[in-house]
């Protein structure tokens, strides 16, 4: 693949990444078994092919497994990556979720773990993974933007923030970006966040812009999930809802299939069509899937397929929610 990837700026400080950036979450942890070797070629292919906006967590992985994957790239390939990690979502030494901490003497504590596993020192973007409900958002971004001043990070962000939230952060130090769930089959954004986003000059990183690899076609039931991955206990993949989901699917395949294109690409053409702030990362193991989502940068939907794009979401509607309860009261905080 020898095509440029374009690029996006990251809030109004002057970062600026790949138009579409590669998730590292499944690489180490939730959707099942993964190979390091072939983890560290899609990472060094991403580079070499110009998708240089890595994005990690320090909760990917028992004992920030995922932040150690990456740093076996960046020891050699640092300055050709624009890196971004999370904190906030705590998990104890087996992997068990202990719950959302905000508190600045956290914030400090996290990234210096997060720096150490990296190897690197500085962290281009970093996020609250999930905001803490018990800890004013000023006092976090507060402790982040002391981060900032001492060199250790570049940018801030916030995940899964409100749109009144991430006013009230903006207030305290400027904001780059907003990573929250943003794809076909989830909008919500759309009515709070986004345009907040917009109106401060803030870039959206869209998540999961595939629906979890559902979007693509690829998921026809649980069955085709690994026994161990994560998304059998996510209510949209559940044999209740999964038949009202596959027929948005195949709504957006027929779509595709007129473009002439697959309908990975489609989905994240969508979003990139959506505005010049908006970055997607969609997340794979496989250097095939990466260079096929990288593609999607080149194309430019009409007017008419983004208005037959809309009509097949309005007929299509979406059953689940994206997360189980636990999951969906983290959200929109």
């Amino acid at each position: 693949m020898t095509t440029a990837i374009p690029r996006r700026k990251i809030g109004q400080q002057g970062l600026e990444v790949s138009a579409i950036g590669l998730g590292c979450m499944g690489m180490s942890d939730f959707y099942g078994p993964a190979d390091e070797k072939t983890s560290l070629d899609v990472l060094h292919r991403a580079i070499d092919i110009g998708v240089n906006f890595l994005d990690t967590a320090d909760m990917y992985g028992i004992n920030g497994a995922n932040e150690r994957l990456l740093a076996k790239v960046l020891r050699t390939r640092r300055d050709e990556a624009v890196l971004a990690t999370k904190f906030g979502n705590v998990r104890g030494a087996d992997g068990a979720f202990l719950g959302i901490d905000g508190r600045p003497e956290y914030v400090r504590s996290a990234c210096a773990a997060s720096l150490q596993r990296l190897g690197v020192d500085h962290i281009d973007l970093y996020y609250q993974h999930r905001v803490d409900r018990k800890v004013p958002i000023e006092e976090t971004v507060g402790a982040m933007a002391e981060l900032v001043r001492a060199g250790k990070v570049r940018h801030l962000g916030l995940s899964e923030a409100s749109g009144a939230t991430v006013r009230r952060a903006a207030k305290v130090h400027p904001i780059a970006a907003l990573q929250s769930e943003y794809s076909l089959w989830t909008r919500e954004i759309e009515n709070d966040a986004l345009p907040v986003c917009k109106e401060l000059g803030i870039s959206f990183v869209a998540y999961s812009p595939l629906g979890r690899g559902f979007l693509t076609g690829a998921i026809k039931s649980a069955n085709d999930l690994d026994p161990t991955d994560w998304r059998r206990q996510m209510p949209r993949f559940q044999a209740d809802n999964l038949p009202t989901n596959l027929a948005l699917v195949e709504a957006v395949n027929e779509i595709a299939k007129k473009r002439g294109c697959t309908p990975a690409q489609l989905a994240l053409a969508w979003l990139l069509n959506r505005g010049l702030n908006i970055v997607p990362i969609p997340g794979t193991r496989r250097i095939t899937r990466l260079e096929e989502n990288a593609a999607a940068t080149n194309i430019a939907l009409t007017d008419f397929e983004q208005q037959r794009i809309e009509e097949a979401l309005a007929a299509h509607s979406v059953a689940g929610t994206r997360y189980p309860a636990a999951g969906m009261a983290a959200v929109n905080a």
